[in-house]
């Protein structure tokens, strides 16, 4: 039983050196195994030989970067250090790839684990690629000086695998760094943001913003509405392309269940929100007034939010819908800045123009907006209530004719009255 057990089991992998043999045959001839050795021979012969060049080969490579890259001349003798050193370690962990072809290295640490990683900032991937190819090439023509007698074209053969490697190992480094680099700049931005939201926005957010490539725009305005669900970082991805293409200068995040995206630009606030409405989730999209500068769009920020927070108010609003167009709801909703806002831009000009305007204006809402009934009310001629309507619509620049203009100057009217009434004794 154990017998036929062991005749039926399945025959061992070949081993390497079985492999390596003649097909057909279990082990080498005599012929393949003296090949072998030679070539074994003018391998260890070249490997002394280039551990003797490699402070040499390294000397050469950075006198060539020298001579022909112009930005490696530029640049500071500290960052110049760390490109000879990255230039030497390369060299270093070609000599032992090429003492062990076949073990695996990690190359990105061999090489690029010598210099710190500030250096992937301070040159660029097209310049690593350009002081890369100048290292390859001095051992390129150093070949025929360095490899023994005979082992030539095993060393060029070595140098360009060892090549190919070297580029993986390159776009492993920078990936990894862009990776990293993006991670940190998502969550500064959303810092930024946030402090905006919170009115926490100091000195520190500029510095932020503008490591974030945030320029200065003529005009800033928030824009709010609700995330779509799914990935917060597509979302965000999705934004910062369609600014780009609309030439707008963004600053985005994804807080709880609100898409926040601060815009700057010159572009006129409909146009640049509708630039950027596609990427939010159905429903209100708020737009908060102009401000000059960073800092102040924590004031665009608290209107955009308090704009969201009432525009149930007004099911039938635009999208976007501008923060100012929502003062009356958002006074009705305890906002203290739309109240201010509503008496120190309606009431109070009319006031300061004559209690005429006033008293023709409240008698007309009251009249349901009928110039005839108002006239009749105040004893004047329908011409004469239809020119301080005029009036009316000049100082506060809202037509009382129109029912939406109509329902915020009766607020701003209430309001007013209120903060101007005493109490009673």
């Amino acid at each position: 039983m154990k017998a036929t057990a062991a005749k039926a089991a399945p025959p061992k992998a070949p081993t390497r050196a079985s492999a390596s043999a003649s097909p057909g045959r279990g082990r080498m001839t005599a012929e393949e195994r003296r090949l072998a050795a030679e070539r074994a021979e003018l391998r260890a012969a070249t490997l002394k030989r280039l551990e003797k060049s490699s402070g040499k080969l390294a000397t050469a490579a950075i006198a060539r970067m020298d001579d022909q890259l112009a930005w490696y001349r530029r640049m500071p003798p500290e960052h110049r250090s760390w490109i000879g050193l990255v230039a030497q370690a390369g060299i270093a962990a070609f000599t032992e790839w090429y003492r062990h072809p076949e073990a695996p290295q990690a190359i990105s640490t061999d090489v690029f684990g010598t210099a710190p990683r500030e250096l992937t900032r301070a040159i660029t991937l097209r310049q690593t690629v350009e002081l890369i190819r100048t290292t390859i090439e001095v051992m390129e023509e150093a070949i025929e000086e360095v490899a023994a007698p005979g082992d030539e074209a095993g060393m060029r053969e070595s140098v360009l695998v060892y090549a190919r490697e070297i580029a993986f190992a390159t776009a492993q480094v920078y990936a990894q760094a862009a990776e990293a680099r993006g991670a940190w700049d998502a969550r500064l931005e959303a810092l930024v943001v946030n402090s905006l939201l919170s009115g926490d926005a100091d000195e520190g957010v500029l510095s932020r913003a503008a490591a974030l490539g945030w320029g200065q725009p003529a005009q800033v305005r928030v824009v709010m509405g609700s995330a779509p669900d799914g990935d917060s970082e597509l979302v965000v991805e999705a934004i910062r392309r369609a600014a780009r293409y609309a030439k707008l200068h963004v600053l985005t995040g994804v807080l709880g269940r609100r898409l926040v995206v601060v815009v700057g630009g010159d572009k006129e606030p409909v146009p640049a929100a509708r630039a950027l409405i596609g990427q939010f989730a159905p429903g209100p999209v708020v737009v908060g007034p102009a401000v000059g500068d960073l800092l102040s769009a924590t004031r665009s920020a608290h209107a955009a939010a308090q704009g969201l927070k009432a525009c149930s108010a007004w099911p039938d609003a635009p999208r976007p819908v501008l923060a100012d167009d929502l003062l009356p709801e958002r006074a009705l909703a305890g906002d203290e800045v739309a109240r201010r806002q509503l008496v120190e831009e309606i009431y109070t000009p009319l006031e300061e123009a004559g209690s005429a305007l006033l008293e023709t204006l409240s008698v007309y809402l009251e009249q349901a907006s009928s110039l005839e009934g108002a006239a009749r009310m105040l004893f004047v001629h329908p011409n004469t209530v239809r020119y301080r309507l005029r009036r009316v619509t000049d100082v506060t620049g809202y037509a009382p004719s129109d029912v939406r203009s109509a329902f915020t100057l009766r607020i701003a009217l209430a309001l007013g009255r209120l903060g101007a009434g005493t109490e009673p004794a």
